[in-house]
């Protein structure tokens, strides 16, 4: 494993790196609260067949955190940011693996350079309003009447006891190590802004649902293969957001695995099979 920085826009953006560069080139999106180290286990077990590269987003994990006067945290801002990154890397053709709010990144760019994308693996990145959980009702009235009261009511999706529970929910006692969530928390702890960031990214949320209708026509359109490996338990993105895949790409695989939402942290080797046998 290599650890790396390069500048985008003189932003300095860290990424994880495996895999020999003249296998096919895999991008692993993150989600939320997390980083590129949620794939810290995976990428070993993809380099023999993959070139592996995890960036981390603006705001998260080892990447620089602009001031939010002098930098937009939009998911439209920080997919701009991966796609030159991306291009700064000279990658024109990769597998996409798209979890949680990497989803709306990955698709954004997917729509952007279809015939850049070799594959797709959804490991609970959902681009289907039948895989909104029960907590997004809420979230949608916050959007519709953004308050103050809201906002910081909502800075509750990144205390400890949350950011836990998003790990340990829907899997086996004792399964996942604490050693994930303990560097999120870490993060959150010692990035400036944090709180805002975060906060700026949860109320823009609403524009990635709106543009689901979009992700599903790229699907439909273009029918890249697609692997959709789900943590069956998770309470943020249901297991139906896995089914509905096949509305729109016919021999899409979609796998049930027994955990929640980071499905890696207890199911790695079992989702690191599939996508070696499916791709």
């Amino acid at each position: 494993m290599q650890y790396r920085t390069i500048k985008i826009y003189g932003i300095n953006i860290f990424y994880r790196e495996c895999g020999r560069k003249d296998h096919p080139v895999m991008i692993l999106f993150h989600g939320f609260p997390s980083s590129g180290h949620m794939f810290r286990d995976l990428m070993p077990m993809l380099e023999e067949k993959y070139h592996c590269i995890a960036p981390d987003y603006p705001g998260f994990g080892q990447s620089e955190s602009p001031s939010r006067k002098d930098f937009r945290y939009s998911f439209d801002h920080l997919s701009e940011i991966v796609d030159d990154f991306l291009t700064a890397l000279h990658i024109d053709k990769f597998y996409m693996y798209v979890f949680d709010y990497g989803a709306p990144i990955g698709f954004r760019i997917a729509m952007k350079h279809p015939e850049k994308i070799l594959g797709i693996i959804s490991q609970n990145g959902n681009v289907y309003e039948e895989g909104l959980g029960k907590k997004w009702e809420a979230r949608a009235e916050y959007w519709q009447n953004p308050t103050r009261e809201l906002r910081e009511q909502y800075k509750s999706a990144f205390a400890k006891e949350t950011v836990i529970g998003q790990y340990t929910f829907g899997t086996e006692a004792g399964s996942v190590s604490p050693d994930g969530y303990s560097l999120d928390l870490y993060y959150a702890s010692v990035i400036s802004e944090y709180d805002e960031i975060q906060s700026d990214l949860i109320f823009d949320y609403q524009n990635n649902v709106k543009l689901y209708p979009q992700f599903q026509q790229y699907l439909c359109k273009y029918h890249p293969k697609l692997l959709a490996v789900w943590g069956k338990e998770d309470p943020s993105f249901v297991w139906n957001g896995a089914l509905a895949f096949q509305k729109d790409v016919k021999d899409a695989r979609i796998i049930p695995v027994e955990s929640g939402h980071f499905a890696l942290e207890s199911r790695c080797k079992e989702i690191a099979e599939e996508i070696i046998k499916f791709f």
